[in-house]
């Protein structure tokens, strides 16, 4: 056990969900010089973090802007003093749309529409704010998720939010899969196309994630990215080949509690910690640094199931490990703070503001 792990356990106890400050400072700073390379602006995705601190140090590596998935989160930010945030989500409902309206009275919003009745209930939260909302068409490139699917339909909906009374047409959101932007840039040249015999002016046009970042610069027109991931990055990242195991600043301290048997052994990292996320197929739950060979073969809520099968050395009930997550942007929604060192000592707690945010 390392002098850190025992520390970490002695002081906040096991499980804790711990950020290298340095590491997260240096993705910062790598991610920036990477857009401004690209020409585009760097607009970060919180999701990761949901936490302002962090946001802040993202904007004042030269981040211009955040982005945010959920409402909540952007109205956390918006408490925190941060400005110019994109909401890159369907928001629909009176209960969102009366928040909305509050949140445009202090803080610069773009928001984002794939329909009609989308658009319409944003024109509502427009009108009890008292000012234009800027309004961004999602479109589906190859995601399969949300967005318009054809250049033709995103058009349509750009005039229609342009006609609108307190909406403001600014652009498309995209997202496009890592190996589909030869089919994107040909969906956006349709649309600007389009576009532009509407009269209408494209000022942004966003693109997202951080496995694309290896992308940034191939998409001519693109205006800016949203990365949110890289910030800590996970297994999902490093299978993706856009991080090395050096750049994962995000690892969750755990306890081995139980020896029961010669090859398995029970960590106290189940799913309310790690999450059931199995990261796209990674094999097992984690990366374990500290025993080679060892996997984290199943999860219940409280258990983490190790498989020692492989595990030369084996590790004593009461060794503290540490676990690279698959998916780190849902462990850090499971808890309320990051244990946040550098220089490989303890500097203090973040808190996840935005924990649970997720409306």
């Amino acid at each position: 056990m390392s002098p850190l792990g025992a520390e970490i356990a002695r002081t906040f106890g096991t499980p804790a969900v711990v950020i290298d400050l340095d590491v997260v400072e240096a993705n910062i700073a790598r991610v920036q010089a990477i857009c401004d390379a690209a020409g585009v602006v760097n607009r970060p995705h919180v999701k990761t973090h949901k936490s302002p601190e962090i946001a802040k140090l993202q904007i004042a590596a030269g981040a211009r802007g955040i982005t945010c998935q959920k409402l909540g989160e952007a109205e956390v930010m918006a408490e925190a003093g941060l400005d110019d945030i994109l909401i890159s989500y369907n928001l629909l409902g009176e209960q969102k749309l009366g928040r909305l309206a509050a949140l445009m009275r202090r803080a610069s919003v773009t928001v984002a529409a794939d329909s009609a009745v989308t658009a319409d209930g944003l024109a509502t939260a427009a009108a009890r704010a008292g000012r234009t909302l800027d309004v961004v068409v999602e479109c589906d490139t190859g995601m399969k998720r949300a967005g318009v699917e054809t250049p033709a339909e995103a058009v349509a909906l750009a005039r229609r939010i342009a006609a609108t009374p307190g909406l403001g047409f600014a652009g498309l959101l995209l997202y496009p899969p890592p190996d589909r932007w030869p089919a994107t840039q040909s969906f956006l040249d349709a649309a600007t196309a389009g576009l532009r015999d509407a009269g209408l002016a494209c000022r942004i046009v966003s693109t997202g994630g951080s496995p694309n970042l290896p992308h940034l610069g191939e998409l001519k027109g693109a205006t800016e990215h949203r990365p949110g991931t890289y910030v800590f990055n996970d297994r999902m990242q490093m299978a993706a080949g856009v991080a090395t195991l050096a750049d994962c600043a995000l690892t969750v301290y755990a306890t081995v509690v139980s020896r029961a048997g010669a090859e398995r052994g029970i960590v106290d990292a189940g799913s309310k910690t790690l999450t059931s996320d199995p990261g796209g197929g990674l094999d097992g739950h984690g990366l374990i640094l500290d025993l080679a060979g060892a996997r984290i073969a199943a999860l219940s809520e409280e258990h983490g199931f190790l498989d020692l099968s492989a595990c030369g050395e084996r590790p004593g009930v009461g060794e503290v490990v540490r676990i690279v997550p698959n998916h780190v942007c849902v462990v850090v929604n499971m808890v309320d703070r990051l244990v946040a060192v550098r220089g490989g000592a303890i500097v203090g707690e973040i808190a996840v503001a935005a924990r649970g945010r997720i409306g």
